[in-house]
């Protein structure tokens, strides 16, 4: 009874351990599982919604948002775009628009709040810790000057007058 103690006390203090695992993040602060970015929908920002005007067509209105996620035969006047993203380190987003219309005209377009513009939204899920500052693409006036002047290419050797033949007639000679 005395030699099962201490094997009742090593269970009893490993177990609580085992369930802490499984809701953590990452085992022992070393690894972090792999979890699966999940992107599904259309990405509408302000720019596309500020672009749509009343009275446009459904096509006009597909060229801008793109098609929409959602259409139902029993409301053919409605449209829903449903965008949802949940990527490791960035916050998970979640937006719907909806667009009505009466025919084939744009009635109205319900954002459910303000949306953000495209580089807010591409900022808010950029997981990449280090800063992407891109080198500039165009030289400044010091630096062209500092260039080496290229060589001026030899002069070209005059066209000979008249025609020339490098290779031997086709037809014999009389």
């Amino acid at each position: 009874m005395l030699s099962r103690f201490p094997l009742a006390l090593t269970a009893a203090l490993i177990l609580p351990g085992c369930a802490s695992l499984q809701s953590s993040d990452n085992f022992l602060g070393l690894v972090t599982p792999y979890r699966v970015e999940v992107v599904q929908g259309n990405v509408v920002t302000r720019e596309q919604a500020e672009a749509i005007r009343t009275g446009m067509s459904r096509a006009q209105v597909r060229d801008i948002l793109g098609s929409p996620l959602l259409t139902d035969a029993f409301h053919a006047d409605r449209w829903d775009y449903v965008f949802t993203i949940r990527r490791q380190g960035a916050e998970p987003q979640l937006r719907r628009i909806v667009v009505l219309f009466e025919g084939d005209r744009l009635k109205s377009l319900e954002t459910g709040g303000e949306l953000p513009p495209e580089h807010e939204f591409v900022a808010s899920i950029d997981t990449f810790k280090t800063s992407r500052q891109a080198p500039p693409l165009a030289l400044s006036e010091t630096q062209l000057k500092a260039l080496p002047v290229p060589p001026k290419p030899p002069a070209a050797e005059p066209e000979p007058a008249g025609a020339t033949r490098s290779y031997p007639p086709l037809e014999a000679k009389p």
